[in-house]
């Protein structure tokens, strides 16, 4: 079974989430196109470096995703959140009841503040936990998967590759996690 997966970025993107989140998907057998959600195909992450995404946003509304998946990093979420396109998608995707995942800051600043937590618990990068709304607010856990809401989300870059392998495992099984895991030399919990 494969899987469509959108990895939205923008300028000041984590760059560590958004490569880590991409790998690990993509090693798991998914399909992952990395989108501009600016006019640039060509972005500089939060700690300097340079992607080449493959598309921009603007050539994939048509398109059906598994699993929408949001890097966070400053300015990168903030850019996220003010992306007209992106939070039709977003909310496309919330409607058809399809995955969406984020990570640091993309919790606060893009699910939140566009009412696209629903009831689910969430998780963020510690300084901006106040902005998940109180009864969403799930601190103490480095990942946390909703699954009546389809929501998925983490804390930050020392979460990303535990938090890609949770994202294996929804789309597949634990089993394809810890395949996966085994592969790079990390440990992924049966249960």
């Amino acid at each position: 079974m494969s899987h469509n997966i959108l990895v939205p970025l923008a300028e000041g993107f984590e760059e560590l989430e958004a490569i880590t989140l991409t790998d690990t998907l993509h090693r798991a057998g998914c399909r992952v196109v990395t989108a501009s959600c600016g006019e640039s195909r060509t972005l500089t992450a939060a700690h300097g470096a340079v992607m080449q995404t493959q598309e921009s946003l603007a050539e994939l509304v048509d398109t059906d995703w598994s699993l929408i998946a949001l890097p966070g990093g400053m300015p990168g979420a903030e850019h996220l959140r003010d992306s007209d396109l992106l939070v039709r998608l977003l909310k496309r995707q919330k409607e058809q009841h399809q995955w969406i995942a984020a990570i640091c800051a993309a919790p606060a600043l893009v699910l939140a503040h566009h009412d696209l937590l629903g009831a689910a618990r969430a998780t963020c990068y510690p300084a901006f936990l106040h902005l998940l709304p109180e009864q969403a607010r799930d601190a103490g856990a480095p990942c946390v998967i909703d699954q009546q809401e389809k929501i998925a989300t983490s804390q930050g870059p020392g979460t990303a590759l535990p938090f890609a392998l949770e994202l294996v495992a929804l789309l597949f099984d634990r089993k394809k996690a810890q395949e996966v895991a085994g592969d790079m030399l990390v440990s992924f919990p049966a249960s």
